[in-house]
């Protein structure tokens, strides 16, 4: 039987097969080999000397986890520690697939909780603001613009995914009071449509140079092929830095802002959970949770006995 080959031949390898095979990015790359890093340089301290494959075979469930408590203890985020952690399984499971060892503890350690980041919607006057100024004269066509704002004004006057506005064929173009959209896992829910969001897509048909057919993309890139989401994100990008906002500002943020702007006014969870398409209302309810601040943030700054 060949003797194993030494740890430091192996985490070469997993390196190796990292970079040419899984073809991560050069950040992932250098992040995965640094928590490695760390992970090993803990276990020298943990175990007295310095692990071998052995080692890492026999390694208990308190020991991963008195690495997890290691790390929190110098301070970094849940969001790095849960890297740090599938750095470490990523390791394991290569060394599995090579047949080098066998660990089923690692599998048993739950990733530790991210915290859960609020949408970050556009105010009520800027996204007004950003929807006019999408209009105005600019290097690109003037049927550019109007795709553009048409795009715009989807998003933000029907809460869409950009995915969800950009998939549309011709022949859903909105012509009444509301449309259906096929959202994630094929569920179908009906959207209401403003007049505003009517005129806009409307004014941008019109003006399109590409002959429109009932099976064709409602939106048009230039080349005259479907619409990219990076178009959109790029066009959003440039008004963004025009107007001040901040990279914050994105397609993704109209539709937060929709629904923001919607339960400030008095629109109850249900009803925007519908709209929004999501599967639970815990999805929903994250916007209560952003109004809840801004409510605090109000009172703080106006009430007499602060």
């Amino acid at each position: 039987m060949n003797a194993a080959p030494p740890l430091s031949t192996i985490v070469k390898d997993w390196k190796e097969w990292l970079r040419l095979e899984k073809k991560v990015s050069p950040n992932t790359f250098e992040a995965y080999e640094r928590d490695l890093s760390e992970f090993l340089g803990f276990l020298s301290g943990h175990l007295g000397k310095r692990p071998t494959l052995r080692d890492l075979e026999v390694l208990k469930a308190a020991d991963f986890r008195a690495f997890l408590a290691y790390r929190r203890n110098d301070g970094i985020s849940p969001t790095s520690l849960a890297r740090n952690l599938s750095s470490v399984r990523s390791f394991f499971k290569k060394m599995e697939k090579d047949q080098r060892l066998h660990n089923p503890y690692i599998k048993t350690i739950r990733s530790p909780k991210k915290p859960q980041r609020l949408p970050r919607p556009i105010a009520e006057q800027d996204a007004k603001e950003l929807l006019s100024k999408s209009l105005e004269p600019s290097r690109q066509a003037d049927w550019i613009n109007k795709r553009d704002t048409a795009v715009f004004t989807l998003l933000y006057g029907c809460g869409l995914r950009i995915g969800e506005a950009l998939s549309l064929q011709f022949s859903q173009k909105p012509d009444g009071d509301s449309m259906t959209i096929l959202g994630k896992g094929s569920k179908e829910r009906l959207v209401p449509i403003l007049p505003i969001v009517r005129h806009a897509i409307e004014d941008y048909v019109l003006s399109c140079p590409f002959p429109f057919i009932h099976e064709s993309p409602l939106f048009f890139g230039k080349q005259g092929r479907r619409l990219g989401a990076r178009q959109v994100q790029l066009r959003l990008q440039e008004l963004r830095r025009q107007m001040g906002l901040p990279e914050t500002a994105t397609p993704h943020a109209l539709r937060h802002s929709f629904a923001t702007h919607l339960l400030a006014s008095g629109g109850d969870l249900r009803t925007i959970q519908e709209l929004l398409g999501h599967a639970s209302l815990s999805s929903t309810q994250r916007y209560t949770d952003l109004d809840t601040k801004k409510l605090l943030a109000v009172y703080k700054s106006s009430h007499p006995k602060e």
